[in-house]
């Protein structure tokens, strides 16, 4: 349905915007219920809010001749979480409001607070700050709320999860009684309900999110990889989908930092945004990722707040969050305005049940996938591939000139030849996974594998009962006990331990590893600790060959499982007693 009657100085932005519907939110508030009544309005991210509330205000800016009202201090106040969503909002309400010659004024942290006071006295219709930059102008005495008509409280939930609730609370006390308050929030915990109780009278709440509240133009999916796994997984996900621009969401700044180093390193053309980086350094960063320099941004939740990349269709979890409106506000940078995105969770082999609680908790559908393989990614390339040099292109006379000395000098296969070294040039290569991509099932006893005729038990305090998985327990026995795959036997996973067998050869090799590595593991392998079940000792010389595993010259009985009873060895690790899990058990 189009528009219903605006001033004409907007319905004309609109136009020349390309607006020839509302969208959801945008019709809503303007609605003859909702005129001149406090709001509390439910929408999604890039959901055309920040238009919507814009018309919403236009009765308390313009007259009914459709110029602006006259006055001293700001008729409308907009806060906003973060400087990017802050500027963000002023640049859409400058083009809405451009025919009508209202004046903006935005005040953030980071800019330079001289200027924002010399804007302010030179008076404002409109201003547009965060909570903090704001609330220092209060102070000084250079924001005079005093004829305010309306104040937008934009992501309100995000605000007071970054604290910013005195500050919100201080500004709106400062407002006269009789003024509009409008609440967008994408949640309604119970803090917004508080304020909302508080600070709006008759509030006529708005719901445009749908009883799903996942986002309908984003495709959930959930890959299920070994904690080793994930930096490889992230490279192989990149490269598997080539997405224009792609954001990865890590949980600290240490973690973007070295997240954003490796990537680097692998030839990605990166940013990374965090609580550390300057105004200037966010800044260059989101516009090397508008203009093409760039292609992935790895960023903190707090940091991505705000962001609105047009060409972002890609997002990634490297590290789960912490809660459903995380996910929902992470994965909310994609899939905006009817664009059509992909976000895709990592998924720790062990963190996989809480990982599904925490879908269903946001009420979102995700398909699980394994990781895209080498061979996986080299074939989608190479459809990829001929399907751009398939694609015609235009050419002047330089361009005919270059391609008939081309054709002279070099044969077709030739020049098809190089085309292709030269894309493939430009590509990070794909990594190999730890655990094939497959699962690694458990090796029944009868199985025989050649250098496994002797072996060392040992145990580990984890089973069944704490989600062990033979496709992250392979990765972790290589990693701890500086091991290949070829070096690691049967796997048994019980209900509170794990058996596994290691040629006798490197049985000592994996001890004293693991002994050096006691105090790496963290997250999901804290705890996680070793036992031998048998002597470490290695085989005497006469029975060890050159290359390979250990194995004895004369044939030896063949262990059907480990020994039923045997005397426990001191625990690896350091610390004595193991954390997140089972008391080790005697065996018989």
């Amino acid at each position: 349905m189009p528009f219903p009657a605006l001033p004409t100085l907007l319905a004309e932005a609109l136009s020349a915007r390309g607006y020839a519907e509302p969208t959801p939110v945008q019709a809503a508030v303007l609605e003859e219920v909702a005129q001149g009544r406090d709001l509390i309005v439910s929408a999604q991210t890039g959901s055309g809010k920040t238009v919507a509330f814009g018309l919403a205000i236009a009765p308390q800016l313009l007259g009914e001749d459709g110029k602006p009202r006259h006055a001293f201090a700001p008729l409308a106040l907009a806060i906003a979480p973060t400087r990017e969503l802050a500027l963000q909002v002023s640049k859409e309400l400058e083009w809405l409001y451009a025919g009508a010659r209202i004046r903006i004024v935005t005040c953030v942290g980071g800019m330079d607070a001289v200027k924002e006071r010399r804007a302010l006295a030179g008076g404002a219709h409109i201003v547009v700050g965060t909570p903090g930059r704001l609330r220092d102008h209060l102070e000084r005495g250079s924001l005079d709320l005093g004829s305010l008509s309306v104040a937008i409280l934009d992501e309100a939930d995000e605000m007071l999860d970054m604290g910013f609730r005195e500050d919100l609370e201080e500004i709106l006390d400062a407002t006269p009684e009789g003024r509009r308050t409008l609440l967008f929030s994408a949640t309604m915990p119970k803090p917004i309900v508080m304020l909302a109780k508080r600070y709006q009278k008759d509030a006529h709440r708005i719901e445009t999110i749908g009883q799903d509240r996942g986002h309908g133009d984003i495709s959930y999916q959930a890959v299920a990889v070994a904690p080793a796994d994930i930096e490889h997984a992230v490279v192989n996900l990149l490269r598997f989908h080539e997405a224009e621009t792609a954001m990865l969401f890590a949980a600290t700044r240490e973690n973007v930092r070295r997240l954003h180093a490796s990537l680097v390193e692998r030839g990605f053309e990166a940013v990374m945004l965090s609580g550390e980086s300057s105004q200037s350094e966010r800044n260059q960063a989101l516009q090397a990722l508008r203009d093409g320099r760039a292609r992935v941004c790895v960023a903190t939740d707090v940091a991505a707040r705000g962001i609105d990349l047009p060409t972002l269709s890609l997002v990634i979890h490297v590290e789960t969050p912490r809660d459903a409106e995380t996910l929902q506000h992470r994965s909310g940078r994609t899939g905006r305005a009817g664009r059509k995105g992909t976000a895709i969770l990592l998924v720790p082999y062990p963190r996989r049940r809480r990982v599904e609680g925490l879908l269903r908790d946001a009420r979102v559908t995700a398909e699980w996938r394994r990781a895209p393989t080498a061979e996986e990614i080299l074939a989608r390339d190479r459809a990829r591939l001929i399907e751009e040099l398939k694609a015609p292109v235009e050419m002047d006379e330089a361009d005919r000139e270059l391609v008939a000395e081309l054709v002279a000098a070099r044969t077709a296969e030739e020049l098809a030849a190089s085309l292709i070294a030269a894309r493939r040039a430009k590509m990070p290569a794909p990594e190999e996974m730890v655990d094939g991509g497959a699962r690694e099932e458990q090796r029944g006893p009868k199985e025989h594998r050649e250098g496994f005729d002797d072996v060392v038990w040992f145990r580990m305090n984890i089973g069944r009962r704490h989600n062990a998985d033979p496709r992250w327990l392979l990765p972790l026995l290589c990693r701890r006990g500086h091991l290949t795959r070829n070096e690691v036997g049967a796997i048994r996973i019980q209900a509170n331990e794990t058996h596994f067998a290691i040629p006798r050869g490197s049985a000592g090799r994996f001890m004293a590893a693991v002994n050096r590595t006691a105090q790496e593991g963290d997250g999901d392998e804290a705890g996680v600790l070793f036992e031998a079940m048998g002597d470490v000792r290695p085989a005497p010389a006469a029975q060890r060959q050159h290359g390979g595993p250990n194995r004895p010259q004369q044939p030896a009985p063949e262990r059907a499982g480990p020994p039923k009873r045997y005397a426990p060895k001191p625990w690896a690790a350091k610390g004595g007693k193991p954390k997140g899990g089972p008391k080790p058990k005697r065996a018989g």
